[in-house]
């Protein structure tokens, strides 16, 4: 299948690019800098989906594409930027003809008042829906992985401070997963045509309280650590106090703090049948992020997907 990749320098995108390749996809890949681009590709196009006009020509020819754009870097206006990039793409995509268009977004109800973040990752989905192609959105909590920016600010953390006195956000209850398990489902998905015009909710195996997440990344990480929550930290005032003890950018950081609240579960688990594979347990993800061990391989990943990679 002829398959484009947007964001294939970010976290996901560039573990995202050579899996297609290894499942046998014909993948292009977008950048705003071409001559930079490193990773593998069958095919490297340059263009900016924040400006209309530049990148349209990467579609020509597309089977189905993969929308991993985020500006949360950018600073306080990630939500515009994000919002005219994914009209931008829609009406791109759609006049091209492309069958399929396949998203990442974040787990979490709009009932329960999500977060700016949650919020944008949900309004992009919306206007993604809006499009003449099927898209298959996938909805994710903490993705633990190396690069990862809400795992970074995990494991800044519990290396940095032996004490934390946190909000009652470390109670809020989430379901990690692990980037192969994202990768594989997101590979997994192009094959399956039922999954086309759907939303699913991914996750690892495992729920945890955000107190669990860091006592446990603590322990296989070898660091002592004690929480002491209390009631009159706010999650905005947290946000300010992992600023003095991470490197994590503000933009990325305080939105990520603030969506703490929402409690992001999954609730539907029709994906587990659709594209089963062998879900990674949190310890071995944490293990996996912090060096103690290494990525499956390709032949690994399709054992797990229960498939034979194609040669």
């Amino acid at each position: 299948m002829r398959v484009l990749v947007t964001g294939a320098t970010g976290f996901v995108g560039s573990r995202l690019v050579p899996a297609l390749i290894e499942a046998g996809h014909d993948v292009r890949v977008l950048t705003r800098d071409a001559d930079g681009y490193d990773g593998p590709a069958g095919e490297v196009c340059e263009g900016d989906i924040l400006d209309a006009g530049t990148f349209e020509h990467a579609l020509e020819g597309i089977d189905a594409a993969y929308y991993l754009i985020h500006s949360m870097e950018s600073g306080t206006d990630f939500a515009a930027r994000d919002r005219r990039a994914a009209h931008n793409f829609q009406r791109a995509a759609s006049e091209a003809g492309i069958d399929r268009v396949l998203y990442l977004g974040g787990l979490g109800e709009t009932r329960q008042g999500l977060s700016e973040h949650l919020m944008s990752r949900r309004e992009v989905e919306t206007i993604l829906a809006d499009g003449s192609y099927d898209l298959t959105t996938l909805r994710a909590a903490i993705i633990v992985g190396e690069g990862s920016s809400s795992f970074a600010m995990v494991e800044q953390l519990v290396h940095r401070l032996p004490v934390m006195i946190t909000p009652k956000w470390v109670r809020t209850e989430c379901q990690p997963i692990a980037i192969a398990d994202v990768i594989a489902y997101l590979v997994g998905c192009l094959d399956v045509p039922e999954t086309a015009g759907d939303t699913f909710e991914i996750g690892g195996p495992e729920v945890l309280t955000y107190r669990e997440l860091l006592e446990r990344t603590a322990g296989i990480a070898d660091r002592s650590l004690f929480i002491l929550p209390v009631p009159v930290l706010s999650p905005k005032l947290s946000a300010y106090w992992v600023d003095l003890v991470t490197d994590i950018p503000k933009a990325v950081a305080h939105p990520l703090i603030l969506g703490l609240k929402n409690t992001v579960v999954v609730d539907d688990t029709r994906i587990e049948e659709l594209v089963p594979i062998e879900r990674t347990d949190f310890t071995t993800a944490v293990e996996r992020a912090l060096g103690q061990q290494t990525e499956p391989d390709s032949a690994e990943r399709a054992e797990r997907a229960q498939i034979e990679p194609e040669r």
